[in-house]
């Protein structure tokens, strides 16, 4: 997109002049953003003051740049709509770097903006505070456009052009960077009007060609990813498949684009497959004659060549990615759908119900013990027991995490969040802190182990601080538990580097000023979950554990 000039009027006779700092803040309001995440820094001063003059931005300050990109990925997914990060440059950035590459494999609309070095000194490599060269090209492969801002005049249209790439095409993160100089200097204060998007068009001869796809399918499946959520597709999602009665797979980002208690959906299978799973959904899969891929990268269905592939996604280049059987359509998954139903339903009648031959398929899923692992099972089953249907559960990489992307029912879209393909480990609750505040009157459950929360745990000054009650758990087991399981088994019962000697979480709470609440059975995480969500403060749940066996 070139910049739109007509949004702002060129008579400079009457314009106020403000700093660039105040431009960049106006500029952001303008655009809807009422809540930063950040850690204010010598670069950042003149964009920090200016907030002063807008007392409904909240600006939430954290303990650790890495919270801030965190929280604004958490934020941004569970509201539907941009977090925003601001933080000071170089390790300020590096730091940050994790919530980042984390937003980045979720396709989050994460606004990165950053601090840079004395204009003059950029580039040249002299050792001032906080230096880096060059941080454009180290964000790079994190980001979707990236931006240095040199003067103050240029703020508003570099600011829009930044909104305009989270609002269009893939959602991912972008980063505008601008030095102390270009935060202090005064510009003309030009009116700010943001251009309206829509969605891109839908190649009509491309429905079609699906469509006829779709109707020469003997047993199609669908296969959902966080796509769904992106757009908005839930709706049409459901009204799709029920016509056609094809069931609905989804991938861990997808959870929740239809809800689990639906007959058409098969829930979320484990990881890659080389075709020859005990698991009923895995086996079931490969009886499909073709997948439709709506809304994710197609990158974990792992079909075999003989299966088609219909695959819709806003990003061209994953189409025919990781499967070279597949017919791409480039588009907006809700609006695709809203066609291709369409189409269909001009030259079809609804199928048949599959509701008894589906429903059989479910209860040997989801209730033959063959399928499940204990104890994980009957903790996962607790927690979906005890907290509200539309409660959204935020999972690390961790034990219990991975079992539940499997075993844990979702009700809801947007209601189930893991860190996708980037697997960051202590994501789980700094994301959890920025739902709560996209979302303050849902129950927020943030999964760890306590290696993983220990990476965050300061963040619970920030929760205290600002009364972001999310209910933390973490399953202790005084290891890094899945990778010691890991080596004990690759390595004859040896394993190295992943014994952990932990706080007392209780006392750790009381000292951040939050609840503790302590168990060590799925009967006592039952009890203690029907508490904390009583409680109308943070709290941080610790089971205790033993080495449990693997959840795949």
């Amino acid at each position: 997109m070139t910049n739109n000039p007509g949004s702002f009027e060129q008579s400079h006779d009457t314009q106020p002049s403000l700093t660039g700092g105040a431009v960049l803040i106006r500029s952001l309001h303008t655009e809807g953003v009422r809540v930063i995440f950040g850690l204010p820094g010598v670069q950042l001063y003149h964009a920090m003051m200016p907030l002063l003059d807008y007392p409904d931005i909240q600006f939430i300050t954290t303990r650790h740049e890495q919270a801030t990109t965190y929280m604004a990925d958490g934020y941004a997914r569970a509201s539907g709509g941009i977090g925003v990060s601001m933080i000071v440059p170089g390790p300020g950035l590096q730091n940050a770097s994790a919530g980042i590459t984390n937003a980045y494999a979720a396709s989050s609309r994460v606004l990165v903006i950053c601090g840079q070095i004395e204009r003059d000194k950029i580039g040249k490599d002299v050792g001032v505070l906080h230096e880096i060269n060059d941080q454009l090209d180290v964000i790079k492969p994190i980001t979707k456009w990236q931006s240095r801002i040199l003067a103050a005049k240029d703020v508003a249209t570099t600011v829009q052009e930044a909104f305009h790439q989270l609002r269009t095409g893939r959602p991912r993160p972008v980063e505008i960077e601008i030095p102390p100089e270009a935060l202090s200097e005064n510009t003309l204060a030009l009116p700010y009007s943001p251009p309206a998007t829509s969605p891109p068009l839908v190649d009509g001869e491309a429905i079609e060609e699906a469509a006829a796809l779709i109707n020469e399918a003997r047993n199609p499946i669908i296969w959902a990813g966080g796509g769904i959520h992106n757009s908005g597709a839930s709706e049409i999602l459901l009204r799709f498949a029920e016509y056609l009665q094809i069931p609905i797979l989804t991938t861990p980002e997808g959870k929740g684009a239809i809800s689990d208690r639906h007959y058409l959906s098969l829930g979320t299978p484990p990881g890659r497959s080389t075709g020859e799973s005990k698991d009923p959904l895995r086996d079931f899969f490969y009886t499909c004659d073709l997948v439709l891929a709506l809304g994710t990268r197609f990158a974990t269905a792992n079909p075999t060549a003989d299966q088609k592939g219909l695959q819709v996604d806003i990003d061209s280049g994953e189409l025919g990615r990781n499967h070279d059987n597949t017919f791409g359509i480039e588009g907006d998954v809700r609006e695709v759908l809203t066609n291709l139903l369409e189409a269909i339903q001009t030259v079809s009648a609804p199928r048949d119900s599959k509701k008894s031959q589906l429903e059989a398929l479910r209860n040997s899923r989801y209730n033959d013990p063959q399928n499940q692992v204990e104890p994980q099972h009957a903790y996962i089953q607790a927690l979906r027991s005890n907290i509200p249907d539309d409660a959204i559960l935020v999972t690390d990489m961790t034990i219990m995490a991975y079992y539940s992307r499997v075993h844990f029912a979702t009700y809801q879209p947007r209601s189930y969040f893991t860190s996708s393909y980037s697997g960051n480990l202590g994501s789980a609750f700094p994301t959890a802190l920025g739902v709560k505040v996209a979302q303050p009157t849902k129950v927020v459950v943030s999964l760890s182990g306590d290696g993983g929360f220990l990476f965050n745990s300061q963040e619970l000054a920030t929760a205290a601080q600002f009364g972001i009650n999310v209910i933390a758990v973490v399953f202790n087991d005084g290891a890094y538990g899945n990778v010691k399981r890991d080596m004990k088994t690759l390595f004859d019962g040896k394993s190295v580097g992943v014994e952990l000697s932990n706080p007392d979480f209780m006392k750790l709470a009381d000292a951040y000023g939050v609840a503790g609440v302590q168990a060590r059975s799925p009967e006592e995480f039952a009890d203690a979950l029907r508490k904390a969500t009583t409680l109308n403060v943070p709290v941080l749940l610790e089971v205790l554990v033993t080495e449990m066996p693997s959840p795949f």
